[in-house]
């Protein structure tokens, strides 16, 4: 026996009515407010935790220079990619590969009036170039954890995952090689385990003296990560081991991963 479905007038919501729907939250810094639309439990947690998830990462942001260029690698539904723009005038070039987050992360440009600074590519940064899959642990809008390419987690373990997304890869170096965008100031990298990978596709970048900063989420737990910090400290970078110690997470799943400002 199946239930019946319900007339129109018992319905909660109505078709019509459940489109209009466009929950948002705001949040503030020095007086200047910044929209994200909210569209799920865990897009509205990003809001309500931006100001404690990652302070290292605001107060990096705080030292850009207006109208600096930012790569934001990993950008998800577009937190710190509004965040920039905003509060300090960067022009932000956003990748996100996962279709859902994507598609908020644009969504989120244009609330904020955004869209003559941060321009939002679906498209995942790293080692190779060419047509990929984006292995997906978590078919959330705002959900991360997910990889390009080679289907790991966090812990370059195997990722059991719920679903498999065609995705187009590309190397940073390549991007800039060609003028697709022009050479970062900074860049930002959270990508959720394939870190080196990033960093192995965008050495040219990074060897040019116009790119000032990195910050990057770092796995001190793996090897390959400890191998990508010593390679940038070869080409000159320098980190601060105190913003690391209080970036680090101390428990949990994630215990040991911290972001990693470096600076030339």
């Amino acid at each position: 026996m199946t239930d019946e479905p319900k007339p129109a007038d018992e319905r909660s919501l109505t078709l019509e009515q459940y489109e209009k729907l466009q929950p948002w939250a705001q949040v503030s810094h020095e007086g200047v407010p910044m929209r994200f639309h909210t569209p799920s439990i865990l897009t509205r947690w990003r809001v309500d935790s931006i100001l404690t998830k990652e302070p290292c990462t605001l107060e990096w942001i705080a030292g850009f220079e207006r109208d600096e260029v930012m790569v934001d690698c990993g950008a998800n539904v577009g937190m710190y990619t509004i965040w920039a723009a905003v509060t300090r005038g960067a022009q932000v070039y956003a990748f996100e590969p996962e279709a859902q987050n994507y598609a908020l992360l644009n969504r989120n440009i244009l609330l904020n009036g955004q869209s003559d600074r941060a321009t939002a590519f679906c498209l995942g940064l790293s080692d190779v170039s060419g047509l990929s899959r984006l292995h997906m642990a978590d078919m959330r809008v705002g959900g991360s954890c997910h990889s390009v390419g080679d289907q790991i987690d966090f812990n370059l373990q195997p990722l059991r995952a719920v679903f498999h997304q065609g995705c187009m890869a590309v190397r940073l170096d390549d991007l800039v090689a060609d003028g697709s965008i022009p050479m970062p100031a900074h860049i930002k990298i959270d990508v959720d385990g394939l870190e080196h990978k990033v960093i192995a596709g965008a050495r040219k970048t990074i060897e040019d003296s116009r790119v000032k900063s990195l910050l990057i989420e770092t796995n001190q737990n793996l090897p390959e990560h400890l191998g990508m910090v010593g390679a940038l400290r070869e080409l000159g970078f320098r980190y601060d081991q105190a913003q690391v110690d209080a970036a680090e997470r101390k428990k949990g799943a994630f215990k040991g991963v911290a972001e990693f400002i470096f600076r030339r």
